[in-house]
């Protein structure tokens, strides 16, 4: 149970209490137990006045004319309560209509329990009852109005936020192309243009040639994925769907690569994919770079309260290796998500990361 729930039962339980120990002693004819049932009801179904204030305001209404019917002379205070509440949920022509019958309905029921029509219609108790109802309605309007400007402020604060992280995104976006597009467009142009001279020449082309011309391309459509997701375009961003994208880049530099999928698919946010396809790009391209792996396996399960990754190889792998950048990032990304990950070498040998990312906070 929530708080708001505890405090709605404090709060029902409190004026169920109140109206039993008013109307003790107070009852003027009818059956008494029918009278503290009502006076118990009519308290405790205010309980219930955040998912159906209106049923609320009926109930509370019944119960005090019936009451009031049975002789019991207390104060209808559960109804002012519901009254208060419902002009505070937005329901004022109900409220209105709802007050409105109460008022007459307790002046017929005090001719019935009176038994003298000139003694009940002079009852000044329904000019008071009548002025709480509508002070009670006044409280409930008054915060309602102060609940929704604080509404808007916090639209307008959160709007002049987002304005901000777009202007802030945007220049980022503009430093990046600025700073790093020419200088990677540099090194992909020259590495492949070296590339296909020493091809032409029929020279052997070195591995440290190869793997800088792919780093070039793929430091590239990096850099144009990153620019794309800072400046809001339309472009596609990499993410589950895009996995077999990266196995076949592994299977290209000389890794094996399988992809197996666990679990009823279900769609998931856009960070929790983004960060899967980090994971497995960082993951698959340590274990061709830097492992010298020749087979590696991904696995995805989905589960009810998330995604688990692992992706493991049989390259080279030493538990006293230090952490990379690339891990590093990894790391960064799945905590930011409230996730957790595990890396190493496996037991068997070569490395295996293990990725465990929740769906609820994402």
């Amino acid at each position: 149970m929530g708080r708001a729930r505890v405090v709605d039962w404090v709060v029902a339980i409190g004026v169920a209490v109140a109206l039993l120990v008013t109307g003790v002693g107070r009852a003027h004819g009818g059956p008494e137990w029918l009278g503290y049932t009502l006076l118990v009801i009519g308290g405790l179904a205010l309980a219930g006045r955040r998912r159906a204030p209106v049923a609320v305001l009926v109930v509370t209404g019944l119960c005090a004319v019936g009451y009031q019917a049975l002789g019991f002379d207390v104060p209808v205070v559960a109804f002012l309560f519901a009254v208060y509440f419902a002009v505070r949920a937005g329901h004022h022509l109900v409220t209105v209509i709802a007050a409105i019958a109460l008022i007459l309905a307790l002046s017929l029921a005090a001719v019935i329990t009176l038994h003298d029509t000139t003694a009940a219609l002079a009852r000044g108790r329904d000019a008071l009852e009548l002025a709480w109802l509508i002070a009670a309605g006044a409280a409930g309007e008054a915060l309602r109005q102060a609940e929704r400007r604080a509404d808007e402020a916090e639209r307008t604060r959160e709007e002049t936020a987002r304005r901000r992280a777009d202007e802030e995104r945007l220049h980022i976006a503009r430093e990046l192309h600025d700073s790093l597009t020419h200088q990677i467009s540099v090194i992909k142009v020259q590495s492949e243009a070296a590339v296909h001279v020493a091809r032409k020449r029929g020279e052997d082309v070195p591995a440290a040639l190869i793997a800088i011309r792919d780093a070039g391309r793929e430091a590239a459509r990096d850099l144009r994925a990153t620019l794309a997701a800072l400046r809001d375009d339309e472009a596609p961003r990499p993410g589950l769907a895009h996995l077999d994208d990266l196995l076949e880049r592994a299977r290209a530099a000389g890794v094996d690569t399988a992809l197996s999928v666990e679990g009823d698919r279900t769609d998931v946010p856009a960070a929790v994919g983004r960060t899967v396809y980090r994971i497995v790009q960082e993951a698959l391209t340590n274990a061709a770079r830097h492992a010298d792996a020749t087979t590696a396996s991904v696995r995805v399960d989905y589960r009810a309260d998330g995604l688990v990754i692992d992706v493991e190889d049989n390259g080279r792998a030493t538990a006293a290796a230090p952490a990379g950048v690339g891990l590093l990032g990894m790391r960064e990304r799945v905590t930011a998500l409230g996730g957790r990950l595990r890396t190493g070498p496996r037991p068997n040998g070569g490395f295996a990361v293990h990725a465990e990312l929740p769906l609820e906070r994402s």
